[in-house]
């Protein structure tokens, strides 16, 4: 199971855009993060994210919302079009859990503080 999942975990960093180191480093975190390389292996398995590891309440699928919402933002400013890239936004959410392991107060704090751009005068 473990060379399927590198060989998808390059197969997303490769439709990402996202460099070889990119992907040596994101590996190296994901080997070492038993909570989010299982929901890794479930999300490749399942096509669906189990939803079972959590950081202070926060699972991947709440990352993957709130990047959604931040994606918007980009798009609505011009700077990303995200709309046909779900590869990056699948990667991106894994790798913030990986970096919410590590500081859970800096993104759990990110997430109750920017919202999106859903409501009047963001900009």
């Amino acid at each position: 199971m473990e060379k399927k999942a590198y060989l998808w975990a390059r197969t997303l960093c490769h439709y990402a855009g996202e460099s070889e180191e990119f992907l040596a480093d994101f590996w190296e975190r994901l080997q070492a993060s038993q909570g989010v390389y299982g929901e890794f292996l479930y999300f490749l398995e399942h096509q669906n994210f189990s939803g079972a590891y959590n950081i202070d309440g926060c699972t991947v699928i709440d990352i993957m919302i709130w990047q959604m919402d931040r994606f918007k933002v980009e798009m609505d400013m011009g700077k990303t079009d995200m709309r046909c890239n779900h590869h990056k936004m699948l990667l991106l959410a894994f790798n913030t859990m990986l970096k919410m392991e590590k500081e859970p107060e800096k993104y759990l704090n990110q997430m109750r503080e920017d919202t999106g751009s859903d409501y009047p005068d963001k900009f």
